[in-house]
């Protein structure tokens, strides 16, 4: 085939889809937004395509204690954390975004989800809150559904938005992806499932990353910082697990990785949430856990 037949064909794919191909549109959009995910991934992370881990799974994992396979019984952060991930892989992925500003420049908390593909993603977790959010009107803002999902909410008709036993589910994918096992254990009063560490590997690696983007390649501008790392960042910080990433620090590196992650924190979320290129769903789950 010579070029001209190349170009002939992709003409002829333009005019098919303006003939017939706009009720494809949104699917369409949402798959550029898978693979634009995928492009991202790549670029952050030499992960191979069966050990990718999603927002949701990376928190966990930094949570999970290695031997024991559960996380700290103290730990009342994870769970809402966990949620703000999902809402994230959501707007990632192009299945949700917020409603405009408006003339009067509504805040990001104050802002609703809107609905923008319900093409399935394939994960089951990410998928079943697709579908409350679809069906849910009038719309509700990114705070409201981190409570309605964590079912920290006191209004009895949205409970049954409520996203249950996550972290167990969570725990059953790494299983799957090899890198956790399931085993059985007693704490005197009840028998308990947990999920120790099996591949050492990708948590070092998951780790080694988080330290390499706030030390040796730290750059002093959100927007040049990748999206998902950023979000990984800052919600392991919300889900009070990032301190498991830093402790294998000396004092010197532990200090500045900290003070870097507090820029990061201090940021105005509104206004960086503005520029251009930016994702207003992961700057508004940001505002959300910093109110």
């Amino acid at each position: 085939m010579n070029r001209t037949d190349g170009l002939v064909r992709r003409v002829k794919a333009r005019d098919t889809e303006s003939n017939g191909g706009s009720s494809s549109s949104a699917t369409n959009h949402a798959d550029q937004e898978d693979n634009k995910a995928d492009k991202e991934d790549e670029i952050e992370d030499c992960d191979s395509k069966e050990t990718r881990l999603t927002l949701m799974e990376e928190v966990l994992l930094l949570g999970l204690k290695d031997k024991e396979g559960y996380t700290s019984f103290w730990n009342d952060c994870i769970s809402s954390g966990l949620r703000g991930c999902i809402l994230i892989e959501l707007g990632l992925r192009g299945r949700i975004e917020l409603e405009r500003a408006g003339m009067r420049r509504k805040g990001l908390c104050t802002r609703k989800i809107i609905l923008k593909s319900d093409t399935p993603t394939g994960d089951v977790l990410l998928d079943e809150a697709l579908k409350h959010i679809k069906e849910t009107y009038p719309p509700e803002t990114i705070q409201s559904w981190i409570e309605y999902l964590s079912g920290e909410t006191w209004n009895p008709l949205k409970i049954r938005y409520q996203l249950k036993n996550v972290r167990e589910r969570l725990a059953k994918n790494l299983v799957e992806k090899g890198v956790l096992t399931t085993e059985k254990q007693n704490f005197l009063l009840f028998d308990m499932t947990t999920h120790p560490l099996t591949d050492n590997v990708i948590k070092c690696r998951l780790v080694k990353k988080i330290q390499d983007a706030v030390l040796t390649k730290w750059v002093n501008d959100p927007q040049r910082i990748g999206k998902r790392m950023l979000a990984l960042i800052l919600l392991a910080h919300a889900s009070d697990v990032l301190e498991n990433a830093f402790a294998p620090l000396n004092d010197d590196d532990y200090e500045l990785a900290m003070r870097r992650v507090r820029e990061l924190l201090d940021l105005d979320f509104e206004a960086e949430s503005a520029k251009s290129n930016a994702n207003e769903v992961i700057w508004a789950v940001f505002a959300a856990f910093t109110k």
